[in-house]
């Protein structure tokens, strides 16, 4: 159980004076997650995203122009508008001996600015001057305050990320309420460690973030930033060590096949493998020979084949007399999945099924007999891992694209078995301290060559102002008997909107080429979607109109351009896998990126290096740079641990040294038992690593 003293500060936001039944659905929507709503501990981790330098300006006259402010001044003079021109503003003029300002208001009553500014008073103003006329003005100051409330006020005034709603000053408010309820924790760092880097303690580092007195604190590499960072990435590590303890403790079974099944693909394939594939196949048997459980990553840039690495290690498997499964995060990947690996199942003398939320009645029932009885490789969706399914003997549960999956899903197909060895996939190559970040519990194998025969791809970017030059260039290609992917443009990760751009899209090209348009998204039926693809493969369509639908695993060959429309608002990542739909046989292939004008630095730093190379490696790095971790991996939809004060592309130093750290935790007090490993488990359920003291606990 989490430690009773944490309690407080995992209480809603609605506890906090101030915060109100209207107030408590704005914090929600800025702070809350799927699965609670705002709490304090979001509250405190919301760091400001800067400051405003709140002291005194010498004078007026030495005032910089364009700059926050305060100055101090008398009250001269008040000028409410003429009569009859209501829209007119009152103006007030103040002054300090070296120079006067204008006070400018819009629509604000009269008596509320002179009980605000009386005449002859002295007044502290907080706002910007800008020149008006050759005058000095600030229009709508940002305060207006006595010596006393000035007293009062920071001198560096935070500023935070808001929603509609809620303003900076009351978001301040709520945080220095809850840094009082924040309780003494014991110091879960090595002493010796903080002396070296002259860190704060946490409850130090956290206040002086909220509590500025300089701007440099608040940048990313003050010694308080850096404190709190590295304690989110030591929670990081040692929730992954944990977890990769507690999948190797349970002692794995030594698999050991005799190349019969192997041989047999291998003589079915059109080509050979690569010496990477083959690099990645004797870790994977290494692994299951071994008596510890296999977790592994095999990452792979588009169209690596890591998909024939994946058979090959359940072929092995299987030799050893086991089952294997492979999952997949949809319906289409995993029925494609299904499709190319038959025929070379069928060649080897493999009994392969497929499973996923759509085989209903006694289609299902057929699959499920045959994972208890005869069957050898299952493939599926999540549908695999639901508690009515039974697998007679599962060895090894192969998951493809792991970030579309929580760690419990992945658990939970591992746990169909005995001692499961597990293999992760993904086609999108992962920056290095990423694959530290969310896959150090994993061995690593990376694919980073592509199969002998692969064509380069041709990627140009074209303004959409000139789409009637693309559509007449389609018609040519249609003419030579090509065959074009057409992408419709992300709107902001709305399906419903994306649904809308599609069809919008579709019908305009079927005025255009008529029934040899196609269209596929998300919100279809299954077998429609599939009629679809099928149609496109077959080439009884050549044009195929989809969403982001397409992005992973989709393979047709003899498709040989894709057109992406609004490239601007696609990811890098995103767009490489997209690309990688084409260039998949042996013809020269095109991806034509359209982009409306007027294009920003980041799209334009996109666009420029999707132009510039074909290694999605190097994308990746670009797209962490671009874009931040979260969204890389997409771990704002998928349920994984995103960072709240850690940045692993600009505190990667700090994650190797916290990799270390944990390790070294761990082999000295596995259990966390001694005084720092006690203080540990509060440094775990302070950023929600619950999990990993559940598998503790399990042991």
């Amino acid at each position: 159980m989490r430690p009773y003293q944490l309690d407080p500060l995992f209480a809603g936001v609605g506890a906090l004076p101030g915060i109100g039944p209207k107030t408590v659905p704005l914090y929600d929507r800025l702070l809350g997650d799927a699965g609670h709503g705002a709490r304090l501990i979001d509250l405190l981790f919301h760091l400001p995203t800067g400051a405003i330098d709140r002291r005194l300006a010498p004078t007026i006259n030495q005032s910089e122009i364009g700059q926050p402010l305060v100055v101090k001044a008398r009250v001269a003079r008040h000028q409410p508008p003429p009569p009859g021109r209501r829209r007119a503003p009152f103006r007030v003029i103040v002054e300090d001996g070296t120079g006067d300002i204008q006070l400018v208001f819009f629509n604000a009553p009269p008596g509320r600015i002179e009980s605000l500014l009386p005449l002859n008073s002295e007044r502290y103003i907080a706002g910007t001057i800008e020149l008006y006329d050759g005058y000095r003005q600030m229009t709508h100051p940002d305060r207006v305050m006595d010596a006393e409330a000035y007293a009062r006020l920071p001198r560096f005034e935070p500023v935070y990320g808001l929603t509609h709603g809620l303003y900076s000053s009351g978001v301040q408010r709520a945080v220095n309420e809850a840094l009082k309820r924040l309780p003494d924790l014991p110091e879960w760092q090595d002493a010796a460690y903080l002396k070296k880097q002259d860190w704060p303690d946490f409850r130090a580092a956290i206040t002086q973030l909220h509590r500025p007195d300089s701007l440099m604190i608040l940048g990313l590499d003050s010694k308080a930033r850096q404190r709190l960072a590295y304690d989110e990435l030591l929670a990081g590590q040692l929730a992954l060590l944990i977890v990769r303890q507690s999948m190797t403790k349970a002692k794995g079974i030594a698999r050991i096949g005799d190349g019969r099944i192997e041989a047999a693909i291998l003589k079915a394939l059109p080509y050979s493998l690569t010496q990477a594939q083959r690099d990645a196949l004797s870790d994977i048997k290494r692994d299951l020979a071994a008596s510890d459980r296999m977790l592994r990553l095999v990452q792979g840039d588009v169209g690596s084949g890591k998909t024939i690495v994946g058979l090959l290690a359940m072929a092995a498997v299987v030799e050893a007399g086991h089952q294997a499964a492979l999952m997949a995060p949809t319906e289409i990947l995993a029925r494609q999945h299904y499709e190319r690996l038959k025929p070379l199942c069928d060649a080897a003398g493999l009994n392969i099924v497929l499973l996923t939320g759509r085989e209903k009645g006694s289609a299902r029932q057929t699959a499920l007999h045959g994972l208890v009885s005869d069957v050898d490789i299952a493939v599926g969706t999540h549908a695999l891992f639901q508690d009515e399914v039974a697998f007679r003997d599962l060895g090894l549960a192969v998951i493809d694209e792991q970030h579309r999956f929580g760690v419990h899903q992945r658990l939970a197909l591992g746990r169909k078995g005995d001692a499961v060895d597990m293999l992760v996939m993904t086609a999108t190559p992962i920056p290095r301290t990423l694959v530290l970040t969310y896959f150090g519990d994993m061995e690593v194998s990376s694919l980073r060559e592509k199969p002998a025969g692969r064509q380069p791809i041709d990627t140009r970017a074209l303004s959409l102002e000139r789409l009637d030059e693309v559509i007449e260039g389609a018609r040519r290609a249609i003419a030579n008997g090509q065959r074009i992917y057409w992408v419709c443009p992300l709107v902001e990760e709305n399906e419903e909107l994306d649904l809308a751009a599609a069809e919008e899209r579709y019908a305009d090209l079927e005025k255009y080429f008529g029934e040899k348009v196609g269209l596929v998204h998300g919100k279809m039926k299954g077998k429609d979607k599939d009629a679809a693809m099928a149609a496109f493969a077959r080439g009884e369509t050549q044009i195929l109109v989809a969403t982001t639908v397409i992005e992973v695993g989709v393979d047709v060959p003899e498709a040989t351009i894709i057109i992406i429309e609004h490239a601007e608002r696609f990811g890098l990542a995103q767009l490489h896998q997209l690309r990688g739909r084409v260039g998949r046989g042996s013809g020269r292939s095109t991806c034509l990126l359209l982009y409306k004008n007027p294009l920003g630095e980041v799209a334009t730093a996109r666009i420029n290096t999707m132009r510039e190379t074909e290694d999605g490696f190097l994308i990746a790095e670009q797209d962490l740079k671009l874009r931040g971790e979260g969204d890389v991996l997409g771990t704002r939809q998928s349920g994984m641990p995103g960072f709240r004060l850690a940045i692993p592309e600009k505190h990667g130093e700090l994650l190797a040294a916290a990799r270390d750290d944990a390790k070294l935790i761990l082999a000295r007090d596995p259990k966390l038992e001694t005084e720092r490993g006690q203080a540990l488990r509060f440094l775990l359920y302070l950023f929600e690593r619950d999990a990993a003291m559940r598998l503790m606990r399990a042991g």
